[in-house]
């Protein structure tokens, strides 16, 4: 795990019901990664969405960036234990995304797949209904490259593991797999307010 910049931890009076059970405030935005931040080269690539082995339709960055942009300001929340307040994140909707490809899911389960090799699961229930976006900008600038950038996932009602960096693919499955951090013993789901940070949470 690389991470770098926690600086402080806070309990602002009127924010408390916000935080979720064991977190802390803080101003900083700290990086997290498991590994080396790959370097994306946008003229390559391509968000590939799958169900199972078969390609259901893609999307270049100008396809992408010729969608339907839309802003929100959210709430997130680190298993390490930090929540960053009113987050403004730019981008696209997943269910937008999946608009315009004229994709109308046939399972119940996601996984999303991230360039460096990166996956996480999630319910399909947790991304429709403008609930995640795959976000471009924050904070009217670029996602940065150690953020995730130039494209990640932002899925804030879940543990931020969940919004997986560096998006090149997601794929619908016919079973629920666990991913990454889900098979080395974090939760299978992550919600914050129920503190779901490992297995057996």
């Amino acid at each position: 795990m690389i991470t770098d910049g926690f600086f402080g931890r806070r309990r602002d009076q009127g924010y408390e019901s916000r935080i979720p059970p064991g977190q802390s405030r803080t101003d900083s935005y700290p990086v997290l990664s498991f590994g080396p931040t790959p370097r994306m080269d946008l003229t390559k690539w391509r968000l590939v969405v799958r169900h199972e082995r078969e390609e259901l339709g893609a999307l270049n960055w100008a396809d992408f960036n010729a969608l339907k942009q839309t802003e929100f300001t959210r709430d997130i929340h680190c298993v390490t234990r930090w929540t960053k307040l009113d987050m403004k994140w730019k981008g696209v909707l997943f269910d937008d995304i999946l608009s315009a490809l004229g994709i109308e899911p046939a399972t119940g389960h996601v996984t999303f797949h991230g360039a460096d090799g990166y996956t996480t699961n999630l319910p399909l229930a947790d991304l429709r209904g403008d609930k995640a976006m795959a976000a471009t900008q924050y904070d009217g600038q670029a996602v940065t490259a150690d953020h995730g950038g130039p494209i990640r996932m932002v899925v804030p009602h879940l543990y931020f593991w969940k919004s997986s960096k560096w998006l090149t693919g997601i794929t619908f499955t016919n079973v629920d797999r666990p991913g990454f951090w889900e098979r080395g013993g974090y939760h299978n789901y992550g919600d914050p307010w129920t503190e779901q940070r490992f297995s057996d949470d």
